[in-house]
């Protein structure tokens, strides 16, 4: 970064917390768990938000809260049902480790929250972020959240150039965060400013500088390094995950079975998949997973089916699916079925037969979900 000119000084704490008080005052949006002072709401809002814009979230917040009211509420709900109402999310650790909580919450706790960030960062899920976020929103406690929006706005303003994808950088940043804090009037108010303001105009792409309220003392704008700041290394390219989906179908039965840990989807009703290297299927490997499942297909003269080699050398449409650490490239294999699945193959795979009705109630991933709105 170059040198500072002699007229250039980054704010005081005093005036940077004044001056976002002031822009928060006139810009917040009205978002609803900025209302509520109940830590379950608050709580529920921040596990949404880690992964998730808040267009995208706030409908989820409002049919989540709408079913589950209460921490014990969520408590008390099947995993499955929990799962269920966070389809299309993704990330379903959050929801996983959001249920474990609220169980331990209602079953060792008394359904009481711990009123603290010490106490609340010992919950399962509850990182430094999300306890400083809900110790501030519902219990004033003077504990400063550092997000992706605090970091990019702390290091524009401050000219903090440490490389944020290193936890390392983690200290810098909450260090600056903790000093600025410290001269707020309301911990809870400055919280969300420093985050609202790293949202709405101190945006990654295209910042409003112009009309920035801070534009006087922000080190980047003066040292044109907007674009610059926050340093953050570029991840490794996520590998490319080739699957085939196996569509085995009784009747109007459709066969499905509840995904494994250690794996992504954890806990979701899925398919039964086939992985290979590249985007092709080989008819024999997916003829011996038939004849490992005891499937027995329909013959060629059927109306629904055609000979099983023949079908599976056709080009099935490719579906694509982004997570955080992989990209999924998908197809489709449907196979009619002559017969439904033996007992002893059910209990062996896995797999259970589904009406429509039931798996429309079922957790699924985007990439089924995705497929069956296309398909059924």
């Amino acid at each position: 970064m170059p040198p500072a000119s002699s007229s250039f000084s980054p704010p005081s704490a005093a005036h940077f917390c004044a001056t976002l008080s002031g822009w928060y005052a006139r810009h917040q949006r009205p978002l609803p768990w900025r209302l509520t002072r109940d830590p379950y709401a608050i709580w529920l809002s921040e596990v949404i938000l880690q992964q998730t814009r808040v267009a995208q979230g706030l409908p989820y917040y409002e049919r989540f809260l709408a079913a589950y009211p209460t921490v014990t509420a969520l408590a008390a709900a099947p995993e499955d049902e929990v799962l269920r109402h966070w389809q299309g999310l993704g990330y379903y650790a959050r929801a996983r480790n959001m249920h474990t909580t609220a169980r331990l919450i209602a079953d060792e706790l008394m359904g009481q929250f711990p009123d603290s960030y010490a106490g609340l960062v010992r919950l399962r899920g509850i990182g430094p972020y999300t306890g400083a976020a809900v110790a501030s929103f519902a219990y004033g406690e003077r504990v400063a959240v550092v997000d992706g929006n605090v970091f990019r706005v702390l290091a524009r303003v401050f000219g903090l150039s440490d490389d944020i994808a290193r936890p390392a950088s983690r200290a810098v940043f909450q260090r600056q965060a903790d000093v600025l804090i410290a001269a707020a009037t309301d911990p809870a108010e400055f919280n969300q400013a420093v985050m609202e303001f790293g949202a709405v105009q101190c945006t990654p792409a295209r910042p409003n500088c112009l009309f920035c309220p801070l534009r006087e003392s922000c080190s980047a704008l003066q040292h044109g390094m907007v674009a610059e700041l926050p340093v953050k290394t570029k991840a490794k390219a996520a590998r490319t995950r080739h699957l085939h989906y196996v569509v085995l179908r009784w009747q109007n039965q459709l066969y499905l079975r509840k995904r494994p840990g250690g794996d992504i989807w954890h806990g979701l009703y899925d398919l039964p998949t086939l992985a290979t290297e590249d985007e092709q299927l080989a008819p024999n490997d997916l003829g011996e997973k038939l004849a490992e499942w005891g499937a027995k297909t329909a013959p060629p003269s059927s109306a629904v089916a055609e000979p099983l080699g023949a079908y599976a050398s056709k080009p099935q449409p490719i579906y694509r699916h982004v997570l955080s650490h992989q990209k999924v490239a998908a197809r489709f294999h449907e196979v009619a079925l002559g017969a439904p699945l033996s007992a002893a193959a059910l209990a062996a795979s896995g797999l259970a037969p589904y009406t429509p009705d039931e798996v429309e109630a079922l957790p699924k991933p985007r990439l089924l979900v995705q497929w069956l709105a296309e398909n059924e």
